[in-house]
């Protein structure tokens, strides 16, 4: 299924863009379908051999070696509550790249891959039980997909630092930019927290939204109140439920009011095509997750400071 798999991800390339999502279809344990998005996926195949790590977290199965590099697996059954899969020779093992950083995700079985229109994802009703681990449900050929939120998963093993460096605290506290408001939006609680926490440290407020619709929403809001009040940056991820990182972009540079903004598209995909979407929608900046620094950067110099402390 790998040559397949990186044969097939070419023709959903032309669906990004325009809200709409290729998902890759696996299950854990039941009949109940999970769904990553194919840009993340390197190569799917049979669970290899895994070499066990000692002292480390519960949900690392242990490490394989992947084309000459050695990759950590994680056991994604277990992270979302089913029996672990790190014994069972029938398990699949599907490598990612998230942020440029390569891991293995041990799955009972893959399906087949589909296109999902974005609209029609929403979050996920607490009364479904599926927690923090899953930022997006829709419906797939009347049957249930939820999509799992990787990042929450991944965060939960192994925390990416989330505090600026020393000079770009020194660097934040001496700029002053006007107004210090930026809009975030992102589907993930994890990440939503980071990036508040991180604008925090740069003395700048941030309003928040939980996908590309609300994000439009209140940007409209905004536009149409007092401008000291208004935002002139928006930092977006890609992956988000009705409305997602690349269409809102498109939006906000064909809406009169508000294509002046800057766009910072603040993601875990990868990669060359992700590259080439940035350009294509004309955002400012792309940066991946989660670095700081990086992201911090990018913000001073599309928000350059008005005036210098004395």
């Amino acid at each position: 299924m790998g040559n397949s798999l990186l044969e097939r991800v070419e023709q959903h390339t032309r669906l990004a863009g325009h809200n709409r999502v290729a998902m890759l279809l696996f299950r854990l344990g039941d009949a109940q379908l999970f769904g990553i998005n194919v840009f993340k996926v390197r190569e799917v195949m049979r669970r290899p051999p895994l070499e066990r790590m000692l002292g480390v977290h519960a949900l690392l199965a242990g490490s394989c070696d992947y084309r000459g590099q050695t990759i950590p697996v994680i056991d994604l059954a277990a992270a979302l509550g089913y029996p672990p899969l790190r014994e069972v020779d029938s398990a699949h093992l599907m490598v990612t790249e998230f942020s440029g950083s390569v891991q293995g995700f041990l799955v009972a079985d893959l399906q087949r891959m589909v296109q999902v229109d974005g609209g029609q994802m929403a979050a996920p009703p607490t009364a479904l039980g599926f927690g923090n681990k899953v930022n997006a449900v829709t419906r797939v050929d009347g049957a249930l997909l939820a999509v799992v939120d990787v990042e929450q998963v991944l965060a939960g093993i192994d925390s990416a630092p989330a505090d600026l460096s020393l000079q770009m605290q020194r660097l934040a506290e001496a700029r002053a930019m006007t107004p210090r408001r930026v809009l975030v939006a992102d589907d993930s609680l994890v990440a939503r927290r980071r990036l508040v926490a991180l604008f925090k440290q740069m003395n700048i407020e941030c309003i928040v939204a939980k996908d590309g619709e609300e994000a439009l929403a209140k940007l409209h809001q905004l536009a149409e109140g007092n401008p000291a009040e208004g935002v002139k940056l928006v930092v977006s991820d890609i992956e988000m439920p009705r409305l997602d990182g690349y269409a809102l972009t498109r939006a906000i540079r064909e809406d009169a009011q508000l294509r002046a903004l800057k766009v910072v598209l603040h993601s875990s995909l990868s990669g060359g095509f992700n590259t080439s979407m940035v350009k294509e929608v004309k955002a400012d900046a792309f940066v991946a997750k989660f670095q700081p620094d990086l992201l911090a950067q990018a913000v001073f110099e599309l928000l350059p400071a008005e005036s210098a402390k004395a």
